[in-house]
């Protein structure tokens, strides 16, 4: 037998790399679960060492991910939601990682740094003296939230032009989200590296009933839309029988949402699954006929690509990087806060089946040319380019 690499025994001869992200599962979402597929990919790359700094949902801890890859989980005192987190979370993430990674570099002796996040990772990562790499994700491009619009006015902006600037490389997961970012600092380089999706874990399940299902996967926030779409399957639902909006995910809305479906005695046609594990998401998709996206803002949907590769028919509003998946032809674009165009492309779908069955199809093959093994190649050239 073979005996696996040890992780000293690369130490000398490997390109050391620090990656930092505030969160990794069961920690977070989108930035999450790209981080881990990434790691993933890499962690069979035996000219590369990896230490990921990111946050804990406990105490510290260290952990070997893989021969060449190794976790350090900080202990942020994190007590509420682990889907996303919170200013105070992200503040004290900052002040730990900042001081923990300057002992790190010393130990290391890092070549190259990737932030996960311009702001606060990207800054983290200006300060450490060693080259970075900014990924971008949506949530810490200026003007992306409505929430945090006068923040980047007068802070948010000026400090991403400067972690941009110093940066080696910069970039978004979507044409989408480079032009948004484009607008704060026009003459930035930019590069695209869209997320991928692990075909053989999402994929098609051929369904025993006529029942139209509908899927959301999401946090239970605002920005997402969860209230729009169930807006829209209420008044939907009045009028059809044999269908079904099943809801994953959990967050500040819940209790709100869960009492719009008590109100119109709903609970025979509308399900609310919760946050739940990894490893039920794929069974998940593969109930549904139709995955539905209303996100007010979005960078690149790590749920839509698992929702295609699971042979889903998509609707999606209009924003980030949707447009570069979803078009006619395996879904229906949607103006965000529309519960109206909502409403009438799920009874576009229902009532034409052929066409549903077709977009289906569609969704699976445009997912199977865009694999997380694309992705995590495309950094691993960047971090041994000149």
């Amino acid at each position: 037998m073979k005996r696996k690499m040890s992780f000293k025994r690369i130490e000398k001869e490997a390109k050391k790399v620090l990656v930092l992200n505030y969160e990794f599962p069961p920690i977070g979402g989108g930035a999450a679960t790209a981080t881990f597929n990434m790691l993933r990919v890499l962690a069979r790359k035996k000219d590369i060492k990896i230490n990921l700094v990111t946050s804990s949902e406990g105490s510290f801890k260290q952990e070997d991910f893989a021969d060449n890859v190794k976790i350090h989980y900080l202990d942020i005192g994190k007590n509420g939601d682990i889907h996303s987190q919170s200013n105070k979370d992200l503040l004290i993430f900052f002040w730990k990682a900042f001081w923990y990674c300057l002992k790190l570099k010393k130990e290391e002796k890092f070549d190259l740094t990737h932030a996960f996040f311009g702001i606060p990772c990207g800054f983290i990562a200006m300060f450490l003296g060693i080259p970075y790499i900014v990924s971008l994700r949506g949530s810490d491009v200026p003007f992306y939230s409505e929430k945090y619009h006068w923040l980047d006015i007068l802070f948010f902006s000026w400090l991403s032009k400067i972690v941009w600037a110093r940066a080696k490389n910069v970039v978004a997961n979507s044409q989408g989200l480079k032009e948004l970012a484009l607008k704060t600092k026009p003459n930035q380089e930019i590069e695209v590296i869209y997320n991928g999706v692990d075909t053989e874990r999402f994929f098609p399940k051929e369904k025993k009933n006529d029942e139209f299902v509908v899927i959301s996967t999401s946090r239970l926030i605002k920005r997402k839309g969860i209230d729009l779409l169930l807006e829209a399957f209420i008044s939907f639902s009045k009028e059809h029988n044999n269908v079904k909006l099943v809801i994953a995910g959990d967050g500040e809305l819940n209790e709100t949402l869960k009492g719009l479906v008590d109100k119109n005695k709903l609970t025979d046609k509308v399900s609310f699954l919760g946050a739940v594990d990894r490893e039920e998401i794929p069974g998940i998709y593969q109930k549904g006929d139709v995955f539905v996206l209303p996100s007010l803002n979005e960078g690149m949907s790590n749920s839509l690509l698992e929702a295609m590769a699971s042979g889903l028919a998509i609707v999606a509003t209009d924003t980030g990087g949707t447009r570069e998946l979803v078009d006619e032809r395996n879904g229906i674009i949607i103006s965000p806060k529309s519960v109206w165009e909502i409403e009438k492309a799920l009874e576009k779908l229902n009532n034409n089946r052929n066409l549903l069955k077709s977009l289906k199809k569609e969704s699976r093959s445009r997912a199977l040319k865009m694999r997380w093994e694309e992705m995590a190649g495309d950094y691993y050239e960047m971090y041994f380019k000149k």
